[in-house]
């Protein structure tokens, strides 16, 4: 279900140690792919991946050998290929438009609920 995977984004970030708007905007990615009708019983977990590695690459500044690490966990979490995780990973840069950097107002309200529970 899409709120399981969304716990699951929410787990993996944190043993990534990424901070909550990354995870708030990896959210907001995931819902407009959700919305978009763009998911699947079988990319779902691809989607879930790729909007948190392209989250975590747009509002940090990841090392390489973070990233990396973030893949491998994504890998090893969702159980998926990273060679589909990065050919994914542009699947959702085209259905989001490229639209990476989020209105505020789209972060905040995952943001809160995230930084209210921890």
């Amino acid at each position: 279900s899409v709120s399981s995977l969304k716990r699951e984004m929410r787990n993996l970030s944190e043993e990534c140690s990424l901070e909550p708007v990354t995870v708030s905007m990896a959210y907001v990615y995931f819902e407009k792919l959700v919305l978009q009708g763009k998911l699947n019983k079988q990319n779902r977990k691809l989607c879930a991946g790729a909007c948190v590695l392209l989250a975590a690459k747009i509002s940090s500044d990841l090392r390489k050998h973070e990233v990396k690490h973030l893949i491998d966990k994504l890998e090893e979490r969702f159980r998926f290929n990273r060679r589909d995780l990065i050919g994914f990973e542009f699947t959702v840069l085209v259905a989001l438009e490229l639209a990476l950097y989020l209105p505020e107002n789209q972060v905040l309200p995952h943001y809160r609920r995230l930084t209210q529970q921890s």
